[in-house]
């Protein structure tokens, strides 16, 4: 068990990451648990940082991650919630989220390097570092909320959970993150309610 703070803990499953926000951005808004209730942190120690990119499946290696990184992180997955909530809501994002999110999603990465392996020339993908995988996750957030899915992003119709995803469906009337897990208890719970269990 995990602390959520001084005076509660967070059972272990609930420190998994969770990945049903169908973009890589809104997934790391995930990193943090029940924002609608008591609120806990997944990302607690730069481990988990690392942990999560590789889940997310942006790098197979392992990367280091600083305290300082993490913070970092932090405040970027937060400017990120932010921004997608205003989006959502069509309300201008705070301008201080922008600029984080900006400064982010506009730093350079190395690109590819050239090696010989024998006589032929190839490329070898730059080492991944935990700053270059911050800004691939903001600049998929650049690349949802200018692109055609902004208007599709929703947060869980469920009570009791508040993960944001993008909703894809042809009728654009998905209500839930998951039906595997928040929509089918919520459909289970309206069939118990409507049979007087």
């Amino acid at each position: 068990m995990a602390d959520k703070d001084s005076n509660s803990v967070v059972p272990d499953e609930e420190l998994a990451f969770r990945w049903r926000g169908g973009r890589l951005s809104l997934n790391f808004t995930a990193t943090v648990g029940e924002r609608w209730r008591d609120r806990f942190e997944r990302l607690r120690e730069p481990a988990d940082l690392a942990r999560w990119f590789n889940e997310a499946g942006l790098t197979d290696a392992f990367v280091a991650v600083t305290v300082a990184r993490l913070g970092h992180a932090r405040q970027l997955r937060e400017a990120l919630y932010r921004t997608f909530v205003a989006v959502r809501a069509a309300t201008a994002p705070q301008a201080a989220d922008l600029d984080l999110v900006n400064k982010w999603a506009t730093r350079p990465v190395p690109g590819p390097a050239l090696v010989l392996r024998g006589d032929r020339l190839t490329s070898s993908p730059a080492s991944p570092d935990a700053a270059g995988l911050l800004t691939a996750v903001a600049g998929d957030a650049v690349d949802l909320v200018t692109g055609p899915l902004a208007g599709r992003i929703r947060e869980c119709d469920r009570h009791d959970c508040a993960l944001l995803f993008v909703d894809e469906s042809r009728a654009a009337a998905r209500r839930w993150c998951s039906m595997d897990t928040c929509g089918a208890r919520s459909k289970m719970s309206a069939y118990r309610r409507r049979h007087g269990q």
